[in-house]
């Protein structure tokens, strides 16, 4: 049975069909027509795993922090207006609803027909939802990222009879630099809103996505390749500047290497490579300078940090050391987190940090994640047990003309506190 044609010919028949297949496929009887395979083997993963085909399940959502939190640090963030121009403007008059979710199937983002939305919320479809397959049953958020494919679920093909009035069509999206999925782009509508093009179509602009994706490391690519230049210039032996994925910006010494295999935690010092053998580490804004043992050694100096706050929105941290100097813009946690370890040099716990950030001590989970994205970058001038600036780095913060100015996004009570105090360095 084509649905695809079948639906577009007669919508409310195909649902019909759908609904007699699913039903006799659940009481293991012989069914009119076999579902499609994409269908039937998610299907199958729905029985396997226990979900109730006859009762959604909704677990808890996100708070709303916690799901601006996860807008932040994902990469989706960067192609949401690729996604916005190529489907939302015909979603709005098709009467259907466009949702990105992240890799654990958690809508962060979700646009369209205000109608549709609220039906949807009828669903339970709403901002920081879970959409996994093994949550909700066979959907177009939480299929795809199984099968990591473009899957379209009309009507009763959803497991989960509650969803049988509604169509989605959804593509996984992937980080090109490894292949990871970063979480999946969805439209979603009532039943009679479906039309055979959209899955091509979602697919298509998803792939557009991907493609901005691969341009802005290319990008990246070429604005670490600057800050290497200088670095490799003044170095002897055998060198290589790469990003923190591994892929390589620039070689000094050695053939060129398109990419080197990193250990998960990287972190500076020395450590054995197969592209190197013996080597050093040493970070770099944006990457990592690999230095093969027996080579002459960066030159030396005093590390200097200076943490920049004037200007709201564009805050940085410039870095001046043995591998030379580098900039990099904060994103506001991350500001926040490296004004806070400035103010207090001779550290914070996690639950320390947690307080200050929160107001709740108990939010470490979250405090450790941002500091280990901060070390990625800073790693050899940050030490941990706690959180603080190494002892022998010079770290000079500078603030804007008005302390009231100082971070003004910022809901962090310590930070608040800064803003009447005369406690910066």
């Amino acid at each position: 049975m084509d649905v695809t044609q079948l639906a577009a010919v007669d919508a409310t028949r195909a649902a019909r069909v759908l609904d007699e297949v699913r039903a006799a496929r659940l009481a293991g009887q012989p069914a009119p027509a076999a579902p499609r395979r994409v269908i039937e083997q998610s299907w199958e993963r729905m029985l396997r795993s226990g979900v109730d085909p006859d009762h959604d399940f909704r677990s808890g959502l996100l708070s709303r922090e916690e799901v601006q939190r996860r807008r932040e640090a994902s990469a989706l963030r960067h192609v949401l207006p690729v996604l916005r121009e190529g489907l939302l403007a015909v979603a709005d008059v098709a009467h259907h609803i466009m949702v990105v979710a992240d890799e654990e199937g958690r809508v962060l983002w979700r646009e369209g027909s205000a109608p549709v939305l609220r039906r949807a919320d009828g669903l339970g479809f709403e901002l920081g939802a879970d959409w996994r397959e093994d949550v909700v049953g066979t959907n177009g958020v939480g299929t795809p990222a199984v099968v990591r494919r473009p899957v379209q679920v009309f009507a009763a093909e959803h497991f989960v009879r509650s969803q049988a009035g509604w169509t989605c069509a959804g593509a996984p999206l992937t980080d090109p630099r490894d292949g990871r999925l970063l979480g999946v782009v969805d439209v979603s509508g009532p039943l009679e809103t479906m039309h055979p093009a959209t899955l091509a179509w979602v697919d298509s602009v998803a792939k557009l996505a991907e493609a901005r994706l691969r341009e802005m490391h290319v990008e990246s690519l070429e604005r670490l390749r600057a800050v290497a230049a200088p670095v490799l210039a003044r170095l002897d032996g055998r060198a290589l500047v790469v990003d923190a994925d591994g892929w390589t910006a620039a070689v000094s010494g050695m053939p060129y290497t398109r990419r080197v295999a990193l250990p998960k935690s990287l972190s500076p010092g020395p450590m054995r490579l197969p592209a190197l053998g013996p080597c050093s580490v040493e970070p770099l804004a944006g990457g990592w300078l690999l230095r093969a043992a027996g080579g002459d050694p960066a030159p030396h100096g005093a590390s200097r940090i200076v943490l920049d706050l004037r200007q709201a929105r564009r805050w940085s941290v410039e870095v001046s050391g043995g591998a030379g100097s580098w900039t990099r813009e904060l994103t506001p946690r991350h500001a926040e987190l490296l004004c806070l370890l400035a103010v207090h040099r001779t550290g914070r716990s996690a639950s320390a940090l947690a307080g200050d950030l929160f107001g709740d001590p108990a939010r470490t989970v979250t405090v450790r994640a941002e500091m280990s994205r901060v070390r990625r970058y800073l790693g050899a001038f940050l030490e941990h047990r706690p959180y603080r600036f190494a002892e022998d780095t010079e770290v000079e913060v500078l603030l804007p003309d008005d302390p009231r100015d100082l971070l003004p996004y910022s809901t962090a009570p310590a930070v608040g506190g800064l803003r009447t105090s005369a406690a910066m360095p």
